[in-house]
């Protein structure tokens, strides 16, 4: 199984060695261990590690999101194949292009990133996802402010081309209570436009 060791983790196991650095070098030329970023490494191999529990230990603090996440959710046809997270306190975009693949950082506003996080497993490890609804809500605030609700349907189905059936078992209720932490209109118009969506329904 993979292992997640960061620089503090090696020090420890490394403080018997003359030069740590030197059978650092060494571990990284034989393929032991596989530096993905400066202080993060895997152990055991290039294969085997939970890509979405790397995508939260590059960068953070940071949470799954995006098309990734509506990918995973299967609310979008893509199969998404490089993660994009969420990050605040951040001034722009960060990508991180790794052995392990690419990683895409997205900062979001303060107020709402702690808010609808999911902690969850799988095989190599756990990861933090944002629920179905703030990852559509998340992917939204990314594109420009639109004002109406015929505009909204436009954008949901062809341009991002999200499931209809997946955006009717959202919750309206996580939705109404985020949108207006994001500080955007578009997310406001969303969140209006679910709720007379299902209503209608």
């Amino acid at each position: 199984m993979v292992e997640y060791i960061d620089t503090l983790s090696l020090k420890e196991e490394l403080k018997t060695y003359a030069s740590p650095r030197s059978k650092l070098t060494t571990m990284i030329q034989s393929g032991e261990i596989v530096q993905v970023r400066r202080g993060l490494y895997l152990r055991g191999g290039i294969s085997g590690y939970s890509v979405k529990t790397l995508a939260n230990k590059i960068y953070g603090p940071s949470y799954l999101s995006f098309e990734y996440a509506l990918s995973v959710y299967g609310l979008i046809p893509e199969r998404v194949e490089n993660p994009t997270s969420a990050v605040f306190r951040k001034n722009k975009r960060k990508v991180f292009r790794t052995p392990a693949g690419m990683f895409t950082y997205q900062p979001v506003p303060e107020s709402v990133y702690y808010k609808a996080i999911r902690r969850s497993e799988e095989e190599g490890g756990s990861f933090l996802i944002a629920s179905p609804e703030k990852a559509v809500l998340d992917t939204l605030y990314m594109h420009r402010s639109i004002q109406s609700g015929r505009r909204m349907l436009q954008l949901l189905e062809e341009d991002l081309r999200i499931d209809m059936d997946g955006l009717h078992a959202l919750d309206p209720n996580v939705v109404v209570e985020l949108a207006p932490c994001y500080g955007k209109r578009i997310t406001l118009v969303f969140a209006d436009w679910l709720k007379k969506e299902l209503t209608n329904a």
